[in-house]
């Protein structure tokens, strides 16, 4: 969704005064306030007591947030019928998105890097009750993508490139935003849907992509999150084989038809093109103003026989229904916001997000954790190591995403503490001295590198929704300045702040790099938490890193950014041509692409190391019958922490399906993370239930022929380790069916 929508509902747009006030309602009388009756029994009592123009209101996100309200940009409705609730939708996959008095939690892709549902779920409850405390009870979130190329502005806003774990990640959240504490209740989403992987053009281009690639790869993430049954799917801006999303027959036939989605499709704001094709194809409700959905446009298309009366009372049931599943008619907000709805566990949660989110991606020499028990001559040499600006830029600019409006991010972070405030608290209060340099000057950043013990060097690369990035280096002469601490210093730490993958030019130079992505308000404790061993890194890269941006899987025009019919990738003057990207890779997508194509990443997918090690043995595979025919997949193996360091390692198991499937490269099965002391072994047993097999495909094609999932008889090749290069092979999964 746009940024710019972060006001929308009533509050952005001068609304008519309301009607005067009838006689209050006894609405414990109203039937569908009948907490008895089911959702759809209570859905169809109010519709049943609605006008035409009463349940068109529903099909708009303004005139069906706003009950009382009668006039939205100039098109007017009758006042909706008694007891329905006020609805304010809040843009926020990462947080809350308002000005002040939320936490600001680091961005979706350092949680996805921490590969815990668990802590998803948490961080899914926490923002809901935040939300529903600043009058916001409809998060426009999480989000899912598939990671297909880099430079993909909003990479830091999704939780990778990997449909089984950006799905789970996804459904975990929903489940945490719809159970949010006490006597609240909040709607989740699950967006944008679908091969929205650019902005580049994001309005203005045709996702070009094969059934299987769309099935496989990129709908398959929006298939297990609504698993969880979010209250909605929000239909993405661009094409996708040359229909647009919000207009196209997948919404009906695959989100609300395999998919199962229980609840409604919304459009993204100013994603609608059409009355009836759009209503027709699924589109459930118009984000925003009326536009496309006015009573007038309505009424011409019953006229003419282009919509149907049944399809606007289903668009209208599926609303109001998900609404009142969701708790929204029985625990209406309060009149007016709370000052500061976070709280000292929300806090404690974003700062565990942020240690557990982050990467350990090199450490030679025993470089890290530092001594928290020496006098340490510290220098942090960066603009973003500190709260004051330079330039521009300061710890601040990557607190959360890059967003234009409001304070150029899109969460307020007004409690941020920064990696300086932190780490010198710990250095001083052991006797060291730390030096602060921007790093605008090579000359002094090399002198104050010389002079330390240890030169930390923060290097950054902003980003976010409304445009792409250029390339994979780091921002601010970012590689420059790395290059000239590691030339003058002792030991030279990187701390990458950035929100997707970079190049590393520096990397055989330095001693240790820390990923710690956007990591939010408590990103200078959680930093030197992890720095001083307090905290042993335990992150695993949800994304692979390239060696470079001419490795990826989109490296030509064709594919990224896209070309038109003259072949250039610039529209030609004068026009309003559809820009053509061409998914010609398929399924080699992500770490797929990678293996296939024998291409050595920087970083493989799934990578991190710990201050420890760990050693993989004895996996065994078993198929287990559990009944009526089915079968669960039985996973153990043993892991021993073999270092003198306490530390959790996320173990991951991979799958390579029989020849006769046609995929290019293994693909992520499950994971279990794992805590251990030092030379601890323990045996994880992992069990995946036959439901859990045939929803989620873990062990399926997509055939295009039959149109359907398919599982391969065959011999399945399950892989285990602590990375895609996984060390342990189990060949004995032998399948039939």
């Amino acid at each position: 969704m746009a940024s710019a929508v972060a006001l929308i509902g009533p509050t952005i747009v001068a609304l008519a005064p309301a009607a005067p006030a009838a006689a209050a309602v006894d609405c414990s009388t109203v039937a569908w306030m009948d907490t008895s009756k089911t959702a759809a029994q209570r859905a169809a009592a109010l519709l049943d007591a609605s006008t035409q123009y009463q349940k068109y209101r529903w099909l708009v996100e303004q005139p069906a947030n706003s009950p009382q309200e009668t006039t939205f940009s100039g098109v007017t409705y009758p006042v909706q019928v008694d007891c329905t609730p006020t609805v304010v939708y809040t843009d926020g996959p990462d947080g809350v998105r308002s000005p002040t008095g939320v936490t600001a939690f680091p961005a979706q892709i350092a949680l996805a890097s921490a590969w815990s549902s668990s802590l998803a779920q948490t961080k899914g409850t926490a923002q809901a009750d935040e939300a529903f405390d600043m009058r916001r009870n409809g998060v426009l979130g999480p989000g899912v993508s598939s990671s297909r190329t880099p430079l993909a502005g909003r990479t830091p806003e999704y939780l990778g490139e990997d449909a089984v774990l950006a799905g789970n990640l996804a459904g975990a959240m929903i489940k945490g935003i719809q159970n949010p504490t006490g006597d609240r209740a909040v709607m989740a989403e699950v967006k944008h849907y679908v091969a929205n992987e650019q902005e580049t053009d994001r309005q203005t281009s045709s996702s070009n992509v094969s059934e299987r690639a769309l099935r496989e790869i990129y709908e398959l993430p929006f298939e297990i999150a609504v698993d969880s049954q979010p209250a909605n799917v929000m239909c993405s801006y661009n094409q996708i084989n040359g229909t647009y999303a919000c207009e196209n027959d997948r919404l009906k036939d695959v989100v609300k038809g395999s998919m199962g989605l229980d609840g409604y499709v919304v459009s993204d704001f100013g994603a609608v093109h059409s009355t009836a094709k759009a209503l027709m194809s699924g589109l459930d409700q118009e984000l925003n103003r009326p536009r496309y959905f006015t009573p007038a446009l309505l009424d011409a298309a019953l006229a003419d026989g282009s919509i149907t009366q049944a399809r606007i009372d289903e668009a209208a049931t599926r609303v109001v229904t998900a609404y009142i599943k969701a708790g929204l008619f029985d625990h209406p907000m309060a009149d007016t916001a709370v000052a500061d709805a976070s709280t000292d566990t929300h806090k404690a949660l974003a700062r565990t997000i942020s240690e557990q989110g982050s990467v350990l991606l090199k450490n030679d020499r025993g470089t890290l954790p530092l001594s928290a028990k020496r006098a340490l001559k510290v220098a942090l040499i960066g603009p973003t190591a500190s709260s004051t600006v330079t330039n521009g830029i300061s710890a601040k600019s990557v607190c959360a995403m890059a967003n234009p409006f409001g304070g150029g991010i899109t969460l307020s972070c007004e409690d941020l503490v920064s990696p300086e405030t932190s780490i010198r608290s710990v250095v001083e209060a052991n006797g060291g001295t730390l030096t602060w340099n921007p790093g605008a000057d090579l000359d002094s950043v090399k002198a104050d590198a010389a002079a330390a013990d240890v030169a930390i060097v923060f290097g950054y690369q902003r980003m976010g929704e409304f445009n792409d990035i250029a390339d994979l280096s780091l921002q601010g002469s970012g590689d420059t300045l790395v290059e000239a601490v590691a030339g003058a210093a002792k030991k030279t730490v990187v701390v990458l702040q950035t929100g997707s993958a970079v190049e590393m030019p520096w990397l055989k130079d330095v001693d240790s790099v820390l990923e710690t992505w956007y990591g939010g308000e408590q990103m200078g404790p959680a930093l030197a938490n992890i720095l001083f061993g307090k905290v042993n890194p335990s992150g695993k890269l949800p994304m692979t890193f390239p060696a470079s941006l001419a490795d990826t899987p989109t490296n030509t025009s064709e594919q990224y950014p896209g070309i038109f019919s003259d072949g250039s990738t610039t529209r030609p003057a004068g026009t309003s041509e559809i820009r053509q990207v061409n998914y010609t890779e398929g399924l080699k997508v992500g770490y797929r692409w990678y293996a296939s194509q024998g291409i050595e990443p920087l970083f493989p997918f799934g990578y991190g190391l710990s201050y420890t090690s760990f050693r993989y043995s004895k996996l065994q595979v078993t198929p287990l019958y559990s009944g009526k025919g089915k079968r669960d997949l039985q996973l153990r193996f043993a892991v021993t922490n073999t270092g003198r360091t306490a530390g959790t390692e996320t173990a991951q198991a991979y799958v390579q399906l029989p020849a006769k499937a046609g995929e290019p490269a293994k693909r992520l099965l499950t994971w279990q993370k794992v805590s251990l002391k030092p030379g601890q072994t323990t045996t994880v047993q992992i069990r995946i239930s036959a439901k859990d097999l045939a929803e989620q495909h873990l062990l399926q094609y997509w055939d295009t022929k039959a149109e359907d999932w398919r599982t391969a008889t065959g011999v399945y090749k399950v892989t285990v380790g602590g990375s895609y290069d996984t060390t342990l092979t189990d060949y004995s999964l032998v399948w039939n069916n």
